[in-house]
């Protein structure tokens, strides 16, 4: 069996360029275009390419952008401040805080200070709790709403469908679950600690691995035809690589390419999320 691709190139590029006409349409009926302001804090190398990449994916469409870089000593009021400027410019529609920051940064205060209706990201409580919920209105995190639009191109059927995923983050893992278990897949949350790992996974007719840990997932590890996300970017001798080891495409039947699968729809989500921020605010 040779796994069928999950192309997110592909996907985000369709995405994108829906996007693109809705915006153009929106300027030429003279609205306001929409803008994605974003915050990083230090001098972090991948950081600064997944921010430059964002911004480029949004010029793409032709969203505006407008970038804040700030000192690694910045403190926790200084960046609240920065959020609380950028809450009340009324040309800002979505504001994009990139992670990780600095460890003497309080990221619960950060996350609370962003206005949720400018919340691009999904992380602040109130966007995550109706998404917990299931409620209408609540916006989804970038990577489970990309890995869910990415099983739907590719024709995997995710009702009924036994998943499992891998991770527990407050990013991916558990909203991953949760978006899954909105669409009626009977769901198992594991992690880099749970036991007998293998156990679940096998039986998994669709297998999110986000736990971050290189070749965590072996080829034995899968049920033959399942559909496979590899979602981490793990370096390893400067060469990225995800939780999958190798030969999963042997036994796979849908499967993510690492780079150039989860990522591409991560920003396209983001993309989409910040034109629909700006729906939000002026429909």
């Amino acid at each position: 069996m040779t796994a069928r691709l999950l192309d997110g190139k592909a996907a985000a590029q369709q995405i994108l360029d829906d996007i693109a006409t809705k915006v153009g349409a929106r300027v030429a009926a003279g609205k306001p275009r929409p803008k994605l302001a974003t915050i990083i804090v230090g001098e972090n190398p991948a950081s600064a390419l997944y921010v430059r990449s964002k911004q480029k994916n949004a010029r793409q469409v032709g969203i505006d952008s407008e970038d804040h870089r700030l000192p690694t000593e910045t403190s926790t009021e200084q960046l609240v401040e920065l959020i609380g400027v950028l809450n009340r410019d009324e040309s800002v529609s979505g504001i994009l805080i990139q992670q990780p920051l600095p460890t003497h940064i309080d990221l619960f205060q950060v996350v609370i200070a962003v206005d949720p209706v400018k919340d691009v990201d999904g992380f602040h409580p109130f966007n995550a709790g109706l998404v917990a919920q299931g409620l209408p209105g609540g916006v989804q995190p970038c990577t489970p709403a990309g890995i869910i639009e990415l099983l739907d191109r590719g024709g995997v059927r995710i009702e009924g469908a036994s998943a499992v995923v891998v991770g527990r983050s407050n990013i991916v893992g558990k909203p991953t679950a949760l978006l899954l278990l909105k669409r009626s897949a009977t769901v198992t949350v594991c992690h880099t600690r749970t036991k007998n790992l293998a156990a679940f996974t096998k039986n998994a007719d669709i297998l999110v691995a986000a736990a971050g840990k290189a070749n965590l997932i072996t080829k034995d590890m899968i049920k033959p035809g399942a559909a496979v996300v590899d979602v981490s970017a793990n370096r390893v001798d400067n060469t990225q690589i995800g939780d999958l080891g190798p030969g999963v495409e042997e036994v796979a039947g849908w499967l993510t390419p690492n780079p150039g699968g989860v990522g591409p729809m991560t920003r396209a989500m983001l993309v989409r999320n910040t034109y629909d921020a700006e729906l939000r605010r002026r429909p």
